[in-house]
């Protein structure tokens, strides 16, 4: 008994659990229940950051645990800012370079995927790996980037340095995820699993952000709280402001049948659920204000 419970917990570490994963097909589409108004701001903006050719990848987090080095204890990619790291601050990511076109120098970050039947280590974290995220780190294939409007309202413009979090690193513990994968023409199914995508197909991460704004901080003490999700309609409570919606979208080819895992906290044990992204808000105003003036008056921009 106690080796088939070892088997277990090695089979979920190592990405291949089957209550972790689920067949793109079996996932049910996914229900809309948005209503446009007259009064929506039906806009896109686009930012192009390339997808981390760089390869920009450290054991930081500057949102939730600034100025500590490796203090996220599981490895994040980044596309936007190339010098985000553990003492990042408003003023050195307003003078670092970019990997964002159109002068964007803010910084999205996410945890790294991993092929996880094959050997990889982590020089990101002291002692080669030591925070247990084994396999060799895939890539992305592509990173789209997406500003929409709101449903229901105009929209006002980000603050210069908002931070927002997006899903729960510890949501194996808390239930409060967010996470949202899916596979290349399914699009419109989305699970908490990991997906078994068909021979050929892209396994996706979407992460979309809250989009109503309290109106005065750029951060908080739980890093959450000076932002929300609006309520199903689309609508903001009241006291909150309605803001660009941030999408982050990242696509991976991985090899069909190759069991692959996120990285997570030790504990997390590379839940799918746990998936998360940050982003710190560094347009300059008049990039913000075009980029709001372009979603309120319905226009497709990038």
């Amino acid at each position: 008994m106690r080796w088939a419970s070892l088997l277990v917990v090695l089979l979920v570490l190592a990405g291949c659990a089957d209550s972790r994963t689920v067949a793109i097909d079996e996932v049910p589409v996914a229900a809309d229940p948005l209503v446009t108004t007259p009064d929506a701001s039906t806009g896109t903006f686009a930012v192009d950051c390339g997808r981390n050719e760089s390869r920009h990848l450290n054991a930081d987090n500057m949102v939730i645990a600034p100025g500590q080095p490796f203090g996220a204890h599981h490895t994040h990619e980044y596309v936007g800012n190339v010098g985000t790291d553990a003492a990042s601050t408003d003023e050195s990511l307003a003078a670092a370079a970019t990997t964002c076109r159109a002068g964007d120098p803010s910084t999205y970050y996410w945890p790294v995927l991993r092929l996880t039947d094959r050997t990889g280590h982590d020089e990101h974290e002291p002692g080669g790996g030591v925070h247990g995220n084994t396999g060799e780190v895939l890539p992305p294939a592509a990173v789209d980037i997406t500003f929409t409007g709101s449903p229901v309202s105009r929209v006002v413009p980000m603050p210069r340095f908002l931070r927002m979090i997006t899903g729960d690193p510890a949501a194996l513990n808390s239930g409060r995820g967010r996470a949202r994968w899916s596979c290349t023409g399914f699009e419109d199914r989305h699970t908490d699993r990991y997906p078994d995508c068909p021979p050929g197909g892209r396994v996706l991460r979407t992460f979309e952000f809250p989009s109503c704004w309290d109106g005065r901080n750029t951060n908080s003490p739980s890093h959450r709280a000076h932002v929300e999700f609006p309520a199903a309609n689309g609508v903001c409570r009241t006291g909150t402001f309605p803001v660009p919606k941030l999408r982050v979208r990242v696509a991976y080819d991985v090899p069909h049948g190759v069991p692959y895992a996120i990285d997570s906290f030790p504990e997390q044990r590379r839940d799918p659920s746990t998936d998360h992204c940050m982003f710190v808000n560094v347009m300059p105003e008049p990039l913000m204000a075009r980029l709001t003036a372009c979603l309120n008056t319905g226009g497709t921009c990038s």
